[in-house]
């Protein structure tokens, strides 16, 4: 449970607590978003250390711990920074981007795994022997991993396809239609001298689009990931044909620029792929 509680602390604090404004300048906000870290994993490890190791010691089961939690996470995310400061900011660069969050998050997750090993006295071996053995998890750590996966789904897996798209070019805004206008001014005077008429003809033509809501986009890429992490769950993968179908109706119109069709059909296979992998990986470790 414990180490449950300490990944869905450092999920909260990265990508909760977490603004946007911060990570824009994570660099002058780093002191802050270290604050959270050590407000999460602190509030974890006192209820901990108050129910379970108030015998062993406040300095071995709790303020190590934490201090090692914060320190380790500074640097790494110092480290994250001067990487990506090398990197220019052009979708060409995204897949380096991606793979440095998913690096970035590794490292994270092996710090709570080596403060659970030398700090907190949690035996992995057993809970692998465990997991292994089939037997059923507690109600409590259910839920916990339940809620954790469904974060991955939603805001992690969004923020990771967010960085592999990128930003939304102009020309892949909603097409809402093209419209013509013609100016066309006759000059009398000209037929004084000439034969015919004189006429100046101008035409404009103008393309409309429509911004993207982005947070309505947001909520449709979360509810879309959820639906196929469920589906996945009962197994019912044929479903999830009829989500593909239904987001491929709604952008019927849009899939003749061939730009946005592929833009679209990266953000959608990626994100069914998510979503189907942590269905499984939830239907192995719950049933």
């Amino acid at each position: 449970m414990l180490f449950l509680c300490l990944i869905l602390a450092h999920l909260i604090a990265d990508f909760y607590l977490q603004t946007d404004e911060m990570v824009k300048d994570k660099i002058n906000n780093i002191k802050k978003h270290i604050g959270h870290h050590f407000l999460m994993n602190g509030l974890v490890l006192i209820v901990f250390y108050l129910f379970n190791y108030k015998e062993n010691g406040i300095f071995s089961h709790l303020i190590n711990p934490l201090l090692f939690i914060v320190i380790i996470h500074y640097f790494i995310d110092i480290l994250k920074i001067k990487l990506l400061d090398i990197i220019k900011n052009s979708n060409e660069e995204n897949m380096k981007r991606v793979s440095f969050f998913i690096v970035d998050q590794l490292l994270h997750f092996v710090c709570i795994l080596l403060v659970g090993k030398l700090f907190l006295g949690i035996d992995f071996a057993a809970i692998y022997e465990f997991f292994l053995s089939g037997e059923k998890w507690s109600i409590i750590n259910s839920v916990l991993f339940t809620v954790i996966v469904i974060i991955f789904a939603t805001t992690v897996s969004g923020h990771l396809i967010r960085i592999l798209l990128g930003s939304l070019p102009n020309q892949l805004l909603t097409f809402e239609g093209k419209y013509t206008f013609k100016n066309e001014r006759q000059e009398a005077n000209y037929t004084k001298n000439h034969t015919g008429n004189r006429a100046l003809a101008e035409e404009y033509n103008y393309t409309i689009f429509g911004k993207h809501d982005l947070s309505r986009g947001k909520l449709i890429g979360y509810i879309e990931r959820l639906l196929v992490l469920v589906l996945t769950f009962y197994s019912a993968y044929p479903a999830i044909g009829f989500i593909v179908a239904a987001k491929s109706i709604a952008r019927f119109k849009q899939m003749d620029d061939r730009n946005w069709a592929e833009y679209f059909l990266l953000g959608t296979l990626t994100s069914m792929f998510i979503g189907i992998t942590l269905g499984i990986v939830l239907r192995e470790v719950l049933t």
